[in-house]
């Protein structure tokens, strides 16, 4: 595929896909050009890298760009394993060194990594139209603490899709939350802050639109075979 085109990352994805399709989250996962194939066993896993062959729809692996046989992975900026999912130590370092956001753009890339709702109030005031940039020490504290916070991220639970989940849901008038867990174990967290209108919700309709919104950001764990 050649270098630069805008959607040569959607097709290779796509084909990906397609190639895939069979095996996918049932014992692979593929994004772009990563890919995981995953095992109760070692035996289960022998059988699964058998059947996964890209080869035979004319597409090559590079040997010394492969790993076999591993306890432990890094994919997306974290580390899967058997015990769970956790924050990759390696790419603490570009967390920590954050500049400080001199313009709206920077806040908006910063909150786009880091965007826990109460905590991040203070910068999110910043991308409200009309609103001067005044970098004050509520924000900066703000911006510290989202930094802690991505840092020392508690291991979450790997979903096992075979049995049942909980979704504990809380809403006030600053945003809306869940938390979606198996036996006292959490698999996933997801927020957002309140849209202009929903400020004026009663609490029920609140309540509503927080189960809406776990509902949507967490469906491909709900939506089941």
């Amino acid at each position: 595929m050649s270098f630069g085109l805008t959607n040569a990352p959607a097709y290779f994805m796509n084909l990906m896909n397609k190639v895939f399709m069979e095996y996918l989250d049932k014992f692979v996962v593929v994004f772009i050009d990563d890919i995981l194939i995953y095992s109760k066993t070692e035996e289960e896993h022998e059988e699964h890298l058998s059947f996964a062959k890209p080869r035979d729809h004319k597409l090559y692996a590079k040997l010394s760009k492969c790993e076999f046989w591993l306890d432990q992975v890094p994919f997306l900026g974290h580390i899967v394993s058997k015990g769970g999912i956790m924050v990759d130590l390696g790419k603490i370092g570009g967390v920590m060194d954050w500049k400080v956001p001199k313009v709206v753009k920077e806040v908006r890339g910063f909150l786009g990594l880091a965007d826990i709702t109460k905590i991040a109030k203070p910068m999110t005031s910043l991308l409200e139209k009309g609103i001067p940039f005044n970098w004050t020490k509520e924000r900066q504290a703000a911006f510290d603490e989202l930094k802690k916070r991505l840092t020392t991220a508690p291991v979450l639970t790997l979903p096992d899709l075979t049995k049942s989940f909980t979704v504990y849901c809380d809403a006030s008038k600053e945003g809306l939350g869940c938390v979606l867990m198996r036996e006292g174990k959490v698999i996933a967290y997801a927020s957002r802050r309140l849209r202009k209108h929903e400020v004026n919700y009663p609490t029920h309709d609140l309540e509503l639109a927080n189960v809406v919104h776990a509902q949507e950001d967490l469906e491909a764990l709900f939506v089941r075979e």
